[in-house]
C-alpha cells in the first residue's frame, strides 16, 4: 500500500474525536496515511482552508457543503465521504433566563421540545437573542425549525447571532446573548463558568440529525479516490472505537491535550457518556444517543439527511425545493462509502435514503447482508420527511 500525507482540519470539538482518534490510535496508519491536523478558530476560517487547498479534508458543519454546491456563501464543489456524528449539541440560556423559566414552574426536564420553546418564548424579552457557531450549520437549522414548529414564523422577535463555538460562554458572560445551540463542550463550558444552564439537547428537536461530516474537495476526491477510501475507512474504525463506552475517558484524555479541545477530560467525557450537568446546582440529565458516531448507521452519508438540509436552506433562501434537493443528493457520496466499507462493513443500507422522522423506537431494516439497526429518529413536531415523494 502507497502512504500518504492527508491534512485535515479540525475544530475544538467532541465531535472531531473521530479524525483525532484516527491520527492518535493508529487506525490511519494501518490504512497508509499520515494525518497532519490543523487546528481552526472558527468554522469559516475552516471553510476557507478546505475550498482553497490549505487542507485536503475537514471536520464540517452538515449543511456547509450542501450550502456551497447551493451558492449560498460561496461556491466550491465538496464532497462528504461519510458522517462523522450524530447529535451532540445542546440549547442554553442564561442563568437569568433559567431563573425566570424556574419561576414558572419549568421542570427543565430535557424532553419537550415543544413545551420547552413555548416557556422559553414567554418568559424571554424580545427580541430573544441566540448565538449559532455558523450560518451554515445544523443548529441554524434546527433552531429556525423549532422556531417554526412553535408557530413564531416571521422570526422578528428572535435575533439570531453568529458566535464561534468557544466563544459562547464568553459571549453570554458579557451580557450579549440570552441563549445559545452548540457543540459540546461548549454548552458545558457555559455552566462550569456559572454563566449558564442547559435547557435542551437539540436531539429532543431532530431525535437521530446529521452534525458534522467528512468532507474533501471534490478535485481532491476525484484525484486521489484511494487515499479518499482510505481515510473513509480510517475515520470509520476510530467511531466504532469511540461508540465503545470503556472507550471514553481515553478519548477524552487525548481530546484534553491543548492541541486539542483544550477542556478538563471529566467534562469531556459527559458528551460520550451523555450525562450532562445542566446548571450549577448539580442537575444532571442522561441523554439516550446524545452523541454517536457509528451505531445505527449514524456514519453512512443518507441523501435523506442531505435532502432534509437542501429542502430547509431552500425554504430559508428563497431557492427552488426539488433543484436544492436533487443537488444536495449528489454532495453526500453514498457511492464512496459503499465502495470504502464494503469490505468490512456487511451492513451497508440496501437505499441511499429513508423517510425522516418515521423510527419511533429502534427499528431493523434489510442490508446487503442480513439487517441493521436504525435509532428513533423522531421530529418533536411528529411530521416525517420524505425525500422522494413522488417514487
Amino acid at each position: 500500500m502507497k502512504g500518504a500525507n492527508v491534512r485535515v482540519g479540525i475544530m475544538p470539538l467532541v465531535d472531531s474525536a473521530p479524525i483525532i482518534a484516527a491520527k492518535e490510535l493508529g487506525f490511519a496508519t494501518q490504512e497508509g496515511l499520515t494525518i497532519e491536523l490543523v487546528k481552526a478558530p472558527s468554522w469559516s476560517t475552516l471553510r476557507d482552508m478546505l475550498v482553497h487547498g490549505r487542507v485536503e479534508a475537514a471536520h464540517m458543519l452538515a449543511p456547509v457543503p450542501i450550502a456551497l454546491a447551493l451558492g449560498l456563501g460561496a461556491h466550491a464543489e465538496l464532497d462528504v465521504l461519510s458522517v462523522l456524528s450524530v447529535n451532540g449539541t445542546v440549547v442554553g440560556v442564561s442563568n437569568a433566563l433559567a431563573e425566570r423559566l424556574r419561576s414558572q414552574q419549568f421542570a427543565f426536564d430535557f424532553r419537550d421540545a415543544m413545551a420547552a420553546g413555548h416557556a422559553l418564548l414567554e418568559c424571554a424579552a424580545h427580541p430573544l437573542r441566540i448565538a449559532v457557531p455558523f450560518p451554515f450549520s445544523m443548529h441554524a437549522e434546527l433552531l429556525h425549525y423549532w422556531l417554526a414548529g412553535l408557530g413564531l414564523s416571521d422570526l422578528q422577535s428572535v435575533e439570531i447571532k453568529t458566535i464561534p463555538p468557544s466563544l459562547m460562554a464568553e459571549a453570554m458572560a458579557a451580557g450579549e446573548i440570552d441563549a445559545f445551540c452548540v457543540g459540546e463542550p461548549w454548552g458545558s463550558i457555559a455552566v462550569e463558568n456559572g454563566v449558564g444552564t442547559l435547557l435542551l439537547p437539540l436531539a429532543a428537536i431532530w431525535g437521530f440529525a446529521p452534525e458534522k461530516v467528512l468532507a474533501v474537495r471534490k478535485e481532491f476526491r476525484e484525484a486521489e479516490p484511494d487515499v479518499a477510501e482510505r481515510l473513509t475507512r480510517a475515520v470509520w474504525r476510530a467511531g466504532k472505537w469511540l461508540d465503545q463506552r470503556e472507550n471514553h475517558m481515553t478519548a477524552s484524555e487525548i481530546l484534553a491535550r491543548p492541541e486539542y479541545v483544550d477542556v478538563a477530560p471529566e467534562i469531556l467525557e459527559r458528551a460520550f457518556e451523555g450525562r450532562l450537568v445542566i446548571s450549577q446546582r448539580g442537575e444532571t440529565r442522561q441523554v439516550p444517543n446524545f452523541l454517536t458516531f457509528t451505531d445505527g448507521s449514524a456514519s453512512f452519508p443518507w441523501q435523506s439527511w442531505a435532502a432534509w438540509i437542501a429542502r430547509q436552506l431552500a425554504l430559508r433562501h428563497g431557492l427552488d425545493l426539488d433543484t436544492a434537493i436533487e443537488a444536495a443528493k449528489g454532495v453526500f457520496r453514498t457511492d464512496v462509502y459503499r465502495a470504502a466499507l464494503a469490505p468490512e462493513l456487511a451492513g451497508l443500507p440496501l437505499s441511499d435514503w429513508k423517510i425522516e422522522g418515521a423510527a419511533m423506537e429502534r427499528m431493523k431494516i434489510d442490508s446487503a447482508h442480513g439487517t441493521l439497526q436504525l435509532e428513533p429518529d423522531v421530529f418533536f413536531d411528529g411530521k416525517v420527511f420524505d425525500p422522494n415523494p413522488r417514487s
